[in-house]
């Protein structure tokens, strides 16, 4: 089941600059997964060396933030939007 993923500007380098990309995922680690098997390298980018997501960076599975869901076991369906937003912090 295809999923939508948005990517920020930061990691559109790895990305080939697109800011959409379209993958096959049941979970969000799956398409962690599959994104840094499409993009090599990109997973180095998303998860830290135990495989948990970076603390800077914020997923969301359409709009609704994975945080308050099931983390990277959170379920995806077909047509699903995940957007990956980098934190922001400043004042």
């Amino acid at each position: 089941m295809a999923v939508q993923v948005l990517i920020p500007t930061p990691l559109q380098k790895f990305t080939a600059d697109q800011a959409t990309v379209e993958l096959e995922a049941t979970s969000v680690q799956e398409l962690i997964e599959a994104l840094d098997t499409a993009f090599p390298g990109l997973g180095n980018r998303l998860c830290d060396e135990q495989g948990k997501l970076r603390r800077f960076l914020n997923f969301y599975v359409n709009s609704e933030d994975i945080r308050f869901l099931d983390n990277q076991t959170t379920a995806l369906s077909a047509g699903d939007e995940v957007s990956i937003v980098p934190a922001v912090a400043g004042g």
